[in-house]
């Protein structure tokens, strides 16, 4: 799995504030304790001195200390039980002044033994999935709201069968394809008119492999040629902003790319397109295209060498029927 970098940073700030905050809160309860049970204070005091002294004779001693650590080991067991016993005279748990950890795995630094601990990969799915609501509505898209009934089920000589059996096969490809993503998934080239729920299908997948843990990049064709524009000629001031944006294009494990036709075609975004493409082949990044054009319009519109990659290295879904919008107007859905 991919971590996003502007992800993960924001994750560890998030941490870092949970650390801190309970810190600070330690530190509040302390300061109350050692201000009514002064006796708490001084046990401690005696704890720490009883500590450093024994690893001041361990460095001097080395494999001969064994007999002092054993009896400093005894005088603490004896010091903290009698510091449990003030605190609980006083009408504290034995445990108020003990270290505050939200994940007590990794002591809130997120990492166990230099790995991501399991509270840094739940942050991290659950801030991967708003980041990505942030872009594509995937709040209330699901595989289960999918409705064929919006898709005809008289027979088209055009696909060979009816519009609805043609969708009923894409929505579980798409659905099998979700829950099973990995880095073996296929790319994926969602091919037909507009209001056929491409888009849907899209955050549908986008939903339920970003809330696994994979970095899912959503963006249109044109935003993303914009990005690599920006970026060459560097327009704005906000080179490292953009240049973060292309990254994640070519880096995340899952890259949705909407509508793919709709961008200004110039030499600039062929070679760009060529680049993106590409490079998420070599690198083994996973990508999903959808566009309105069909076989012979993009034959048309792009060179050989996108044609062949996108004809060659993506697993083709058809969508069929009449634009959805259209027939929601003529049954009176808003």
């Amino acid at each position: 799995m991919t971590y996003d970098g502007r992800i993960l940073a924001r994750v560890r700030d998030t941490i870092a504030e949970i650390k801190q905050k309970n810190e600070t809160e330690l530190s509040r309860r302390r300061a109350e304790v050692y201000a009514c049970i002064p006796a708490v204070r001084e046990t401690e005091a005696e704890i720490t001195r009883l500590m450093t002294g024994v690893a001041s004779e361990a460095l001097k001693k080395g494999a001969d200390a064994g007999a002092a650590v054993e009896n400093a080991r005894s005088s603490c067991e004896a010091l903290l039980k009698r510091r449990a016993e003030l605190l609980s005279s006083g009408g504290y748990p034995a445990d108020y002044i003990d270290e505050i950890f939200n994940c007590p795995k990794c002591k809130d630094t997120g990492y166990v033994l230099g790995r991501p601990c399991d509270c840094l990969q739940n942050l991290y799915k659950a801030e991967t999935v708003r980041e990505l609501s942030s872009m594509l509505n995937i709040s209330g898209q699901s595989f289960e709201s999918f409705d064929l009934s919006f898709y005809d089920d008289k027979y088209d000589h055009t696909w060979h069968d009816s519009p609805r059996a043609v969708m009923s096969a894409t929505l579980s490809i798409c659905r099998e394809y979700a829950e099973g993503f990995d880095n073996k998934s296929v790319n994926l080239l969602f091919r037909g008119n507009t209001g056929l729920g491409k888009t849907f299908l899209s955050a549908c997948i986008a939903r339920v492999v970003s809330e696994k843990g994979f970095s899912v990049v959503y963006d249109t064709a044109v935003s993303v040629m914009e990005a690599f524009e920006i970026q060459k000629f560097d327009r704005g001031g906000n080179s490292e902003e953009i240049s973060s944006r292309v990254r994640r294009y070519m880096d995340c494990d899952l890259l949705i790319l909407d509508d793919l036709g709709t961008e200004m075609t110039t030499n600039f975004t062929l070679s760009a397109m060529y680049t993106l493409i590409n490079s998420r082949l070599i690198s083994g990044g996973k990508t999903i295209i959808t566009t309105n054009l069909s076989e012979d319009e993009m034959r048309k519109r792009y060179t050989p060498q996108i044609v062949s990659r996108l004809e060659g290295e993506y697993f083709p879904l058809n969508f069929a029927g009449r634009d959805i919008r259209a027939i929601k107007r003529e049954r009176g859905f808003k």
